[in-house]
Parts: C-alpha cells; structure tokens; sequence
C-alpha cells in the first residue's frame, strides 16, 4: 500500500508538501482510539469534476496581461500539473463581472444575434484551456434576457420575461449554444436563471417555481429538441436555504420532472447540508451542482484569507458528503482591486493578479481548491468513512483508477492525532492546527 501526503499549512508556509507515509501496521480490534475508518467498497455518488467560470473579467485580465503570465495561469487551473479543473461555467451574454452590460440581439426577430462580444476575449480564453485539456465540459447560465424582452425595460433590477418573449428567449438561448457548438465548445449543462429570487443592480431577471417549470417545459426544451441540442437543463441556481421548498414545487408542483437533470445551487447564506442531504434523498437521480462562490466582497484583509480558504474547504467537503456531484468556483482571475465589475461588486478570487499585470499571486483558497481537485478524478466516487471527531472535517473517494484520496480539515487552533485505518492496515499521523491534508492511497 503506497501512501503518499499533501498538506497545506498556511502558517507554516506549506503548500501542497508531499512527502510519504512509509510505515503502517495491522489494524486490529485493539486500535480503538482516535480512529477514522476509510470503507472503500461502500459507494455513494459519481463525481463529475470541479472548476471555475469564465467570466467576462476574469477573461478580459487574461488577455490583459503578458502572454507568459497568461500561459502561466493557465496551466495552473487546466495544465497537466494543474488543478485538474474539468467541469466550468460561461455567462451567456454579460454578468457583473463583464466590464460592460451587452446583450447577442436587440431587435425583436433576433435577426442581429451575434456573439462578437465573446469573441474578442472569452472564446480565445476558453480555446486556450480546451488546448491544455480537450475533455472540458462547460455549464452555461444567463443573467438576463436583453432589455425589450423584459417588463422593466432593463438588464439590471429584476424584472420579469413578458410573456410575448418566452418563444424569442427560448430561442435566443438555442442561438447561443449553436454558435459556440460551430467554435467546438459544446456545453452539456445548462442553468434556467442566474439567482432568479434575486434583484440586483447588476444584470438580473425574476423567475418563481412555476415560471420556471413553464418556461422550461413549454418553449426552453422543446426550441433546444428542434434544433438538435441536447442538453441537461438544471432548476434553481440560487442560494440553499429555500432550495427544498422551490425544488419540489418546480418538479412536482408545477410538473417538470421529466425536463429536469439536476439542482444548482449557490453558498452565500450559510452552509444548509441538510437541504442538499434532503434533496439527494427526495430525487436521488437529479445532479446537484455547486455553481457559484466566492469571498471577499469588496474588500480584502490578509488576515481573512486563511477563513476564506477554509471555508471554500468546508464547502467542498460538506456539498460532497452530502450527495453533491460537481464544484464550480466563480472568478477564476482578477485583477488587484477584485474587478472588473461594471457595478463595483468586487471579489476574491483563487489567482489574483498584481498592481501591475505583469505577474500574479495565488491565495490560499488556490491551494485548499488544490487539495481537493488535483486528486480527485472526473468520474469518482464518493466512498465511506467515520471520524472520531466533529473537530477533523473529513470525505474521501475512490478514483476510476481505484486509488482512495481522503481529505481532512482542521480549522482549529490545537493538533488533533488519529489513527487512519483502510482495510487491514492503518497509520498513526498529526493533524496541525489549520491545516488541510489530502492522502493518495494506491
């Protein structure tokens, strides 16, 4: 049994340290304290991957920086040693993190639809990533229909699709996967609304469980079924404390069930695992899929970023444990002020780059992404396991090749030592004050 450890350990200046477990001993009745049991054989949910969006922003400071820095960063998220970012999110038309608001069409019969506004950066951007790994896949969502589809005249603040527009929207969305099918960039899943509860001031449209159901069920998948788009639809991609009650009114209430892959879903009020172990268990062959997080906020504080970090950990680890299929971070690049954004909602993000554009920092949330990403495999799945201790946050996961990669968190301020058991071995190992480690166990 080949062990090998990766830790990250902010205050001791580790990042990713590997180094080898060479000794394990017999596990027997006799270790019976301060264990975590790893069962291999028990299986939970496949996993199809993580990864990032790109945004507008996070393209334009790409293709706005040197050629060697982008490179650079780019093989950091999709490049062989990388991330292993697998699975990522593309706004159709603008979001807040776009440098401008633009929509494809501004004529009713859509006649002027183009996606020249994607081509100047994003569509090289994601060229670029698919050259480093060509088995990306890709989730799109929208922000909001153009202004004269909608009741309140605007991008911005709500506002609601007028029914007039349902069949032009529908296939202004079909237009937008066929364009970027004709680029070779198909994307498999595809998101109804942005945070659809939400008014925001930057780009945002109302829609409630039942507009949502309609919508999809009456013009959304019939448009993509006559034009030969095959793609799977998910609800919601909002916030997870009223992810049960809109779910079940979507797909039972309102009827669509059958048109429905999965639940997407956002962090930005709290943790809510029950919701998504609720949810697994009510629909138990619907993906559920973190779409959007992030930190910062406008502000930045050297002292949060350890938080920060943790808390992207604590995400991951209690969306898996609970049923969760994929990852998706929000900005994967941003310049130093956490920008562009046309309405100055500023954020963090994994790599940020300098004053100067000329080089970039990775954050700690880069690195605890990592510990999780670069080992775990599209096409895992999650696996047994029981801790001793509310105080070590732990998952594990069984790769298709069927080496076992188990994550533990410690956000406290004390070591805690375990005894990590698999089968008929086991090691005894330290946990550091406010470290995270991943094992690789062949």
């Amino acid at each position: 049994m080949k062990i090998i450890k990766f830790e990250t350990n902010i205050k001791r200046n580790l990042f990713l340290n590997k180094t080898e477990i060479k000794h394990t001993k017999p596990y027997t009745e006799k270790v019976e304290n301060n264990v975590l049991n790893i069962y291999k054989d028990i299986k939970y949910q496949d996993i199809l991957g993580f990864g990032g969006a790109f945004t507008g922003s996070t393209c334009y400071c790409l293709e706005n920086t040197q050629e060697t820095v982008r490179n650079n960063i780019l093989d950091e998220y999709f490049g062989e040693n990388g991330l292993n970012y697998s699975l990522c999110r593309l706004t159709i038309a603008s979001s807040d993190f776009s440098p401008k608001s633009y929509s494809y069409s501004y004529k009713k019969d859509l006649s002027d639809f183009n996606i020249s506004e994607d081509m100047k950066y994003i569509i090289p951007t994601i060229k670029m990533a698919q050259n480093r790994n060509p088995g990306l896949k890709f989730l799109a969502t929208p922000w909001s229909p153009p202004a004269f589809m909608k009741n309140n005249k605007m991008l911005y603040l709500g506002g609601k699709l007028k029914d007039e527009f349902k069949q032009a929207w529908a296939e202004y969305l079909a237009k937008y996967f066929i364009e970027y099918k004709k680029l070779g960039i198909d994307i498999d899943y595809m998101t109804i609304q942005n945070e659809p509860n939400a008014t925001q001031i930057w780009e945002s449209c109302k829609f409630t469980a039942e507009e949502e159901a309609d919508f999809l069920k009456n013009y959304l998948f019939p448009t993509f079924m006559d034009n030969n788009l095959f793609v799977n639809f998910l609800i919601w991609d909002h916030n997870k404390d009223s992810i049960v009650k809109r779910t079940t009114e979507t797909l039972i209430k309102y009827g669509a069930l059958e048109h429905v892959a999965g639940i997407a879903f956002h962090w930005y009020t709290g943790s809510h695992f029950e919701n998504l172990e609720i949810l697994h268990d009510l629909f138990p062959n619907k993906l559920l899929i973190h779409t959007e997080g992030c930190t910062g906020y406008s502000h930045f504080k050297p002292e949060d970023e350890l938080f920060n970090a943790q808390m992207y950990a604590s995400e991951i680890i209690g969306d898996f444990n609970s049923g969760v299929n994929a990852f998706i971070d929000w900005n994967m690049v941003l310049d130093y002020k956490g920008g562009p954004n046309h309405k100055h909602n500023n954020c963090n993000s994994p790599i940020m780059l300098n004053q100067n554009n000329d080089n970039y920092i990775k954050t700690p949330a880069f690195y605890y992404i990592a510990q999780f990403s670069k080992f775990v495999k599209p096409g895992a799945k999650r696996i047994g396991f029981s801790r001793f201790t509310e105080g070590i946050n732990m998952t594990a996961f069984r790769n298709p090749d069927n080496s076992i990669v188990v994550v533990l968190l410690n956000k406290n301020s004390y070591n805690i030592e375990y005894n990590l058991c698999i089968e008929d071995q086991y090691f005894h190992d330290n946990l550091d004050a406010n470290a995270i480690v991943t094992f690789v166990i062949e």
